[in-house]
């Protein structure tokens, strides 16, 4: 039998809280999103960025609500943040 490897809510809200970043009980993948984009710093883009590089190019399924708060909220934050402090 073979064993997929899934990315879902629980996950991503878990690696976010594991850098560090405050999400309330409960909170959806683009509620996570959301608040980790808030406040953004030099260290939080770069904790940031390495965790949706690790995600994206790793072989874990990401699942559909999870990849779209990642395109829809982490990706252009990170964007914007990195060509406001360019």
């Amino acid at each position: 039998m073979m064993h997929a490897d899934l990315i879902d809510q629980d996950d991503l809200l878990g690696q976010l809280r594991a850098l560090g970043f405050e999400m309330p009980a409960g909170a959806t993948a683009d509620q996570a999103c959301e608040y980790a984009v808030r406040g953004l710093s030099d260290a939080r883009v770069r904790a940031l960025k390495g965790m949706v590089e690790q995600m994206l190019t790793g072989n874990a399924t990401i699942l559909p609500a999870v990849r779209q708060a990642i395109d829809q909220q982490l990706l252009p934050a990170l964007a914007q943040y990195r060509n406001s402090h360019a």
